[in-house]
């Protein structure tokens, strides 16, 4: 292949798979991260800051490690991997969907925090409002709290959904750098620059550069309009 040329039958592969990935880890992540931010920002318990230390710790640990722990846990000799692959009949690592599970521990922390302060920042009187008139606390949920939070989770998905298009680390180490299967493009990026294809490695740079300002400018735009 002429390294000065886009093959663009080759630059389209990882394009969608980064795009299937973030779209799909950036919706788990946020069901997820609402979930557990609801009930931590209403819950009081012994361990509470330890737990949250916890869910917090991919934000910080290298993500060769995050991708290693993963690897253990959800590899073939490990219970959890067998089990998996038993049902599924096939084994999760390698495949995209260790991209998908690599990108949604990666992205959960920001997500987490994101509708954690969300939810802190509402106005209590209005969900003891809404349980005065008999409301029960999925109510409250669904239809006060959630909808006064929709600013922070706007925020949430689309900081988690660019976070999950340019996860590197992990991914690798789980789903591997398959042509066509697992290659994202910031493993296909990788490659690029490592057999000095510089026109490639441009192209998808590019590529990740305009989808990650796309999305951080919408969010900016979001909060803009809504001050």
């Amino acid at each position: 292949m002429n390294v000065n040329a886009i093959d663009w039958s080759v630059f389209w592969s990882p394009v969608r798979l980064s795009l299937q990935v973030a779209l799909l880890s950036s919706v788990i992540a946020a069901v997820l991260g609402i979930a557990v931010a609801w009930k931590m920002s209403r819950a009081s318990f012994r361990g509470k800051i330890f737990l949250e230390t916890f869910f917090m710790l991919p934000l910080v640990l290298p993500p060769t490690v995050v991708g290693f722990l993963l690897l253990v846990l959800l590899g073939r000799k490990s219970l959890l991997g067998q089990w998996i692959e038993a049902i599924f009949s096939a084994p999760v690592i390698f495949s995209w969907w260790a991209a998908v599970i690599a990108a949604v521990v990666v992205v959960f922390p920001l997500v987490y925090q994101t509708m954690k302060s969300g939810f802190s920042g509402i106005d209590r009187d209005l969900e003891a409002a809404g349980r005065s008139i008999g409301a029960n606390e999925w109510q409250v949920f669904w239809y006060i709290s959630l909808p006064l939070a929709g600013r922070a989770l706007m925020t949430a998905f689309i900081l988690g959904f660019a976070r999950a298009l340019g996860e590197f680390g992990a991914t690798l180490m789980i789903a591997g750098n398959i042509p066509g299967k697992t290659q994202t493009v910031p493993t296909a990026i990788y490659v690029a620059v490592d057999s000095g294809n510089q026109t490639m490695a441009w192209a998808w740079t590019c590529t990740i550069v305009v989808i990650s300002f796309m999305m951080l400018f919408l969010t900016r735009q979001s909060r803009s309009s809504n001050d």
